[in-house]
């Protein structure tokens, strides 16, 4: 088992920044891949990032990085737009990383991120 949670949400306006972070434990943390997905009201849950790619509407404003030692990936995203304001999860598999939420056996609860105009 894996328990993720994320922190860092908020509000925020356009062009601004967050950094969002999810801790992770129950698992020794190398050996899980992490993505990040978000989810707006009345759509589907979408990917993000993981370590090594990044959704065509994010690219070059948001990175990710993780911390091996805290057990915690961050996701940190610039130049906000509205367009932005999800909830972002942080999901977690033992299989492999991708673009799909069906790839991730574990999620978070979520976190907030408004991005006012």
């Amino acid at each position: 088992q894996v328990q993720l949670v994320e922190s860092g949400g908020g509000l925020v306006q356009a062009g601004g920044s967050l950094r969002l972070s999810c801790a992770t434990s129950g698992r020794v943390f190398s050996s899980i891949a992490m993505g990040w997905f978000r989810q707006a009201p009345g759509k589907e849950r979408e990917f993000v990032a993981t370590s090594t790619t990044f959704a065509d509407s994010v690219k070059g404003r948001f990175t990710i990085s993780r911390d091996n030692a805290k057990n915690t990936v961050y996701l940190q995203m610039n130049s906000l737009k509205p367009e932005d304001t999800a909830v972002y999860y942080c999901a977690a598999s033992a299989w492999g990383a991708g673009r799909l939420v069906s790839a991730y056996e574990y999620w978070g609860q979520g976190t907030q991120v408004t991005v006012s105009s």
